[in-house]
């Protein structure tokens, strides 16, 4: 993997001489592993902290509550979206990278010091609320600045590989969690996580998230961004708003490519191990050491659908991942019943055809768009797409599944959404070795 990351041939967009690109990929991979981490946490201790900030008194309301503020979360997530977004194409790509986990980590701190519901009443939930939103914010930046930071440093031949590291860095902050969570419960008695083990991931991710801002403020900025911010110093270009209203059509096709993809993304790779804790009785520790076999399984695919993508193309890829998911989501959810290895199982196989759509997404994005709206561009639909749909998922699932207990509508729901992907996919237009100066 060392050799692949070296860039063959010079584009133009690389890091300084000084900074070496794999550096430079190691500052945003561990930036947005510990933002990952931070937002997937959420969901993972979510059956551990439910009854701690809402009322106990009904634990499936107090669980349904505690996803309801994890979608809530997602509101925030396109004026993140905007703000970093303008941030990253007027100041520069590693200033709202640095701004946004610097915002993260407030948000798991202020988790991490929630009052008790037992204590405050209903300010617990309101707290929670506040931190959340707060995150949200955080996250409607990160992933976008992240992206183009990335694509636009990469060798143009190997973009698609470069890209895959992406979802391979914000994998390993889930998995880490996962993981965290894994070694707690087998550690912690059940009473000891519901007073105060839940409260450790959101501390860790704090005092990380420090750590990650201290090494993206010291990351160099893109040759690309440096290109636009010249153009900017010689003539007046268009307004920001009007060159998202000029890129109206690529901003559709950033909502086409993802409302598939989140759903089925948070579905299978962030909510399965809560969900069959909660829902399917499935013990919780092994749930959770489940979902992390799951997930090294789709950090390995990743590399391998990017490389595959820097040879045969973006859409035919992501096309094999789309129609791959839509028919196997049915399967693996009849699978998944009562024991963890079925949803290490389940989730292994979905994962590795949701690994075609996280390996290529954020280098499609990048390529859609010019450098003087890429940031933005990508960030301003893609955080309203997944606030709409992937904030929702678990929500949705979890109440098609307890209170309507009709769950097919909600998998009939994941698979026509994926469709929806795979038709917006087969009409872009090719940007594999597409040149971002």
């Amino acid at each position: 993997m060392t050799t692949q990351l070296s860039p063959a041939v010079p584009t133009g967009t690389a890091p300084p001489a000084h900074q070496s690109p794999r550096r430079a990929v190691i500052s945003t991979g561990v930036g947005n592993a510990v933002e990952s981490y931070d937002w997937a946490i959420y969901a993972t201790f979510a059956p551990f902290f439910a009854k701690q900030l809402f009322d106990p008194a009904n634990q499936t309301s107090a669980v349904l509550q505690t996803l309801a503020i994890f979608a809530v979360g997602f509101v925030t997530r396109p004026l993140g979206g905007f703000v970093f977004g303008w941030i990253g194409d007027r100041l520069g790509r590693r200033k709202s990278m640095t701004l946004s986990i610097g915002l993260a980590a407030t948000g798991s701190l202020m988790i991490s010091l929630a009052p008790t519901f037992g204590s405050v009443g209903a300010f617990a939930s309101l707290f929670l609320l506040l931190a959340r939103l707060v995150q949200g914010l955080a996250h409607g930046g990160e992933l976008p600045s992240a992206q183009t930071y990335l694509s636009e440093i990469a060798p143009r031949e190997r973009r698609g590989l470069w890209s895959s590291m992406i979802y391979v860095s914000g994998t390993t902050g889930v998995i880490s969690g996962t993981l965290l969570g894994a070694v707690l419960t087998q550690t912690l008695t059940k009473s000891q996580m519901n007073d105060f083990g839940w409260r450790i991931p959101f501390l860790i991710g704090a005092l990380l998230g420090l750590y990650g801002l201290v090494m993206r403020a010291r990351m160099p900025e893109t040759e690309a961004f440096e290109g636009i911010r010249e153009e900017a110093g010689k003539a007046a270009g268009p307004s920001l708003i009007r060159s998202i209203i000029d890129h109206r059509k690529q901003g559709f096709q950033v909502v086409g490519m993802t409302v598939g993809f989140t759903v089925i993304y948070y579905v299978w790779a962030v909510a399965a191990p809560a969900y069959a804790a909660t829902s399917l009785k499935i013990d919780t520790g092994h749930a959770l050491w489940a979902g992390t076999s799951a997930n090294l399984v789709f950090i390995a695919s990743l590399p391998f659908w990017g490389k595959l993508s820097d040879r045969i193309g973006r859409r035919p890829v992501m096309t094999i991942g789309c129609v791959g998911a839509a028919a196997l989501h049915f399967p693996m959810t009849w699978l998944l019943r009562d024991s963890a290895w079925q949803l290490a199982v389940s989730m292994a196989v979905m994962l590795t055809f949701v690994g075609a759509l996280a390996a290529v997404a954020p280098a499609t994005y990048a390529e859609l768009f010019p450098a003087r709206i890429r940031t933005v561009g990508v960030a301003v639909p893609y955080a309203f797409c997944v606030a709409a749909f992937g904030g929702t998922a678990a929500y949705l699932q979890t109440l098609f599944t307890e209170v309507v207990k009709q769950p097919w509508l909600f998998n009939l729901y994941a698979v026509l959404l994926l469709l929806v992907t795979a038709l917006v996919v087969r009409s872009l237009p090719e940007t594999k070795g597409k040149d971002l100066g």
